[in-house]
């Protein structure tokens, strides 16, 4: 099947299982955006050093918009970095280190059984079926399936899942991965405390926390070593991997308007290049496809 095809069907099949809710993202549909400042180290290749405005958007994985914050336990935190001469690149991470899908016909098939989500969990039963049907995805189901929701926007650790490059001005190709850490340290919620919160809490206390000062976190870059896997979501990379510190991003208390804005994980600048990984690829036909939709009120 044609890669675009392919992602369409993804999206129709989002619509179909979550609902179709005219003017929100198929995915992470509720968020909110705010300003912010990074302000490079320089180690990065296309992050120089000294201050670059960014826009910020924390989100609820849900597609459906109305679904309570406990039921949607994986938070998103997309980073627009808005360089010099009008370029664009992004950082879209995941309070989660990996995919759950290692392809995107796989990803599409799965769609297909998110209707038995009880909760924003997978019942048993269903978990056991996806385990013998789809090996690949075995870790990182897990890895999901035990996940608990950070105990606040500013207090999760954001991954970027999938592997990039940084290219050498000699063509040399260093595998990456990115990773926010945030300087109010990592708490994660109960399922008791999370299932007692009210809708919007999550909002609710970054608006609040927002207004006694800005909050941040550290981007590390992560170096990979010959035969990390840079084609799998679905594996992490060895904990004892180097880390070097690319920059800290402050998020001020001014929220902004969404104003179609999009967060396509694959937007390159000079220095940095797509891995191999199918899912990433992916991911911008989607996030396309699904932009068009919302943008155009459908």
């Amino acid at each position: 099947m044609e890669k675009k095809q392919l992602a369409g069907m993804a999206i129709d099949r989002i619509e179909k299982v979550f609902g179709k809710h005219n003017g929100y993202r198929r995915a992470h549909a509720r968020g909110v955006i705010y300003e912010a400042v990074f302000t490079a180290t320089g180690n990065a290749a296309h992050l120089q050093a000294g201050e670059t405005r960014a826009a910020v958007r924390f989100s609820h994985s849900s597609p459906n918009p109305v679904w309570t914050d406990a039921m949607s336990p994986v938070k998103g935190m997309a980073v627009q970095f808005q360089l010099p001469g009008g370029r664009l690149t992004n950082i879209v991470g995941v309070n989660a280190p990996v995919f759950f899908a290692k392809t995107p016909e796989t990803f599409t098939e799965m769609l297909g059984l998110a209707k038995s989500l009880k909760n924003g969990r997978l019942p048993l039963r269903t978990l056991v079926k996806l385990l013998v049907k789809y090996p690949d995805s075995r870790a990182a189901i897990k890895v999901l399936r035990k996940m608990h929701a950070p105990a606040s926007f500013v207090k999760g650790r954001y991954y970027a899942m999938h592997a990039f490059y940084f290219i050498d001005h000699k063509g040399n190709r260093t595998p990456v991965k990115y990773e926010w850490e945030p300087d109010a340290g990592v708490a994660a919620l109960s399922p008791k405390d999370a299932k007692a919160m009210e809708f919007g809490h999550f909002e609710q206390e970054l608006e609040s926390r927002l207004k006694k000062g800005p909050a941040g976190f550290r981007l590390n870059i992560i170096i990979g070593e010959p035969g990390d896997p840079t084609d799998d979501p679905t594996k992490e990379w060895p904990k004892e991997r180097r880390k070097i510190v690319a920059g800290h991003l402050e998020i001020r208390g001014s929220q902004l308007q969404d104003n179609g804005i999009l967060f396509d994980p694959t937007a390159m600048v000079p220095g940095i290049a797509c891995s191999e990984d199918r899912i990433l690829a992916f991911r911008s036909l989607a996030y396309s496809i699904s932009h068009a939709r919302r943008t155009e009120g459908t």
